[in-house]
Order: C-alpha cells, then sequence, then structure tokens
C-alpha cells in the first residue's frame, strides 16, 4: 500500500530476479531528480543503435530530457536510456552507481547493471524492492504524470514526420483507473 507502506501479500518477495525494461523506473526518477525537463539531452554514438526497443535516435540528435523520458517511459527507447544516463551522471557506469545507490537508500532489493533493463548479468531487483522503487517514483508529480501519459507526438530531425509514440502499457486502455508506472 502506497501510502502506508504496508505490505498486503508476499510470496518470495527478496529473491533478486531480472526486470527487464522495469529498470527505467530507476532510470526516469533519477532523470526527473537530477535534470530539468527542458534540459538539452544529445545523443552519443553508445547511446545510438542499443539493441531492443528504440525511438530510433541518430548520433548528436538533441531533444529535451521530458522529450527523451517520453520515449523512456511509452515505447521503452533503450536509446533514450543511454542517452538520459549520459547525461544525468556522464556516462553509463556512473548513472549506474546513482541507481544502485538510490535503491539502497529507499531500502530496495535490486542491483543494476544499467539503465534500460537488457539483460548483461546481475540486473534486478526483488519483487518487494521493484515495489519500493516504483513507490518512491509515484511519489513524484512529474513522475506520475510521464506514466499515465497515452501518446505524444516527438520531432524527428530529418525525417517528414514526427515521431508517434503510444504507450506500451495496454492497462491504461483497458483497465479503467489505471494509472501506469511500466511493463
Amino acid at each position: 500500500d502506497r501510502a502506508s507502506g504496508r505490505v498486503l501479500y508476499t510470496q518470495n518477495a527478496d529473491e533478486l530476479l531480472p526486470i527487464a525494461s522495469t529498470t527505467k523506473v530507476m532510470t526516469a526518477m533519477l532523470a526527473l531528480e537530477r535534470s530539468n525537463p527542458e534540459d538539452p539531452v544529445t545523443t552519443s554514438a553508445n547511446a545510438c543503435g542499443v539493441p531492443g526497443t528504440s525511438i530510433y535516435l541518430s548520433i548528436g540528435e538533441t531533444l529535451t530530457m521530458h522529450q527523451m523520458l517520453l520515449g523512456l517511459m511509452l515505447r521503452s527507447g533503450n536509446d533514450a536510456a543511454v542517452a538520459i544516463a549520459e547525461h544525468v551522471a556522464g556516462s553509463v557506469d556512473e548513472f549506474v552507481a546513482l541507481m544502485n545507490a538510490r535503491a539502497k537508500a529507499i531500502g530496495a532489493t535490486a542491483h543494476f547493471t544499467n539503465p534500460h533493463g537488457l539483460d548483461q548479468g546481475g540486473n534486478g531487483a526483488s519483487a518487494l524492492g521493484l515495489a519500493k522503487i516504483a513507490c518512491e517514483a509515484l511519489g513524484n508529480p512529474a513522475f506520475r504524470d510521464l506514466v499515465s501519459t497515452k501518446s505524444a507526438t516527438l520531432p524527428w530531425p530529418g525525417n517528414l514526420y514526427m515521431r508517434s509514440l503510444a504507450n506500451k502499457n495496454k492497462l491504461l486502455k483497458t483497465y479503467p483507473g489505471a494509472t501506469g508506472v511500466k511493463t
């Protein structure tokens, strides 16, 4: 229960398991805490072409932090995750250190190896740890607004059309009262 912090039910609550794209909850939370929505975020060669889901960022492309966060949370853009991490901390490794420190500070059993959740061995959290991270993130109104966004349009330099993002979280459309977080 987010309001009281009381655990209503558990089953294997402390078992560390891979968490895939729910890793991005921590990435977004830290970005919101350590940057401004209008900060320009430029895509590095390291961020461009990260495997898996993407918003197809180009090397040198600049979007605002808010736009990058929309790409991160609506479309689960792994390229946006790396661009955000590098902007916030200077490098992915430094950002991962921030992720692990923040998880420890809120008492979440979690270990991060990257900002996007692709399996690199060791990236994971317990169910209770992930719940604590989500509860902490939901305490930020900007995070709540972000994860409840159903769709957005972002600029796409060099193309004749804009990026159209639809939130991958189908619960936002199919379950009355759903407010998001992450698939």
